[in-house]
């Protein structure tokens, strides 16, 4: 992943730039305990930035740790609230569903990977996109793209606190 363009910005509340960031071993316990392989763009996301929000706080990804532990309440709150129906030819519910969300952005749209493959549940529309093979390419589709927000290049990484996410939801 091409982190060149990265720059960390101090935290809104904490004026910090402590990382929280993932090792491998948070990573390999994810990838044992939902039986998936992570891309390389991913774990060095993760490694390097950790948790936080990027691009003028819109994309964020989630540690593994979070993967796991909102896995099951995100996956009653989609059996109960899907409205995807227009996106059943990218994924179908079930699939949906054998998915895992790795991250979302600020507009409540939900990042997710299934077989090696990123899509985007958008919160404000009934289809679902494709938006790439790897985490890099996600992200660029995500701030690039034009479709659920107007594209923008900055990409500046503001570190939070996972804890705080935890506990919020």
């Amino acid at each position: 992943m091409n982190f060149d363009k990265y720059k960390i910005i101090p935290n809104y509340n904490t004026n910090k730039t402590d990382l929280f960031t993932a090792d491998e071993e948070d990573i390999l316990a994810c990838e044992k305990t939902l039986n998936i392989t992570f891309d390389e763009d991913y774990k060095e996301y993760v490694q390097t930035y950790g948790s936080g929000i990027l691009g003028g706080t819109y994309v964020r990804v989630y540690l593994p740790e979070t993967i796991v532990l909102t896995l099951e309440e995100w996956k009653n709150r989609i059996t109960e609230y899907w409205f995807w129906d227009e996106g059943k030819e990218v994924l179908t519910k079930e699939e949906v569903l054998n998915s895992i969300r790795v991250g979302d952005t600020f507009d409540g749209d939900e990042i997710i990977l299934l077989n090696n493959q990123y899509y985007i549940l958008p919160r404000y529309s009934e289809m679902i996109y494709k938006a790439g093979n790897t985490l890099e390419e996600t992200i660029t589709w995500l701030c690039s793209a034009g479709i659920l927000t107007e594209a923008f290049s900055e990409r500046e990484f503001e570190p939070f606190d996972p804890s705080v996410f935890l506990n919020s939801n």
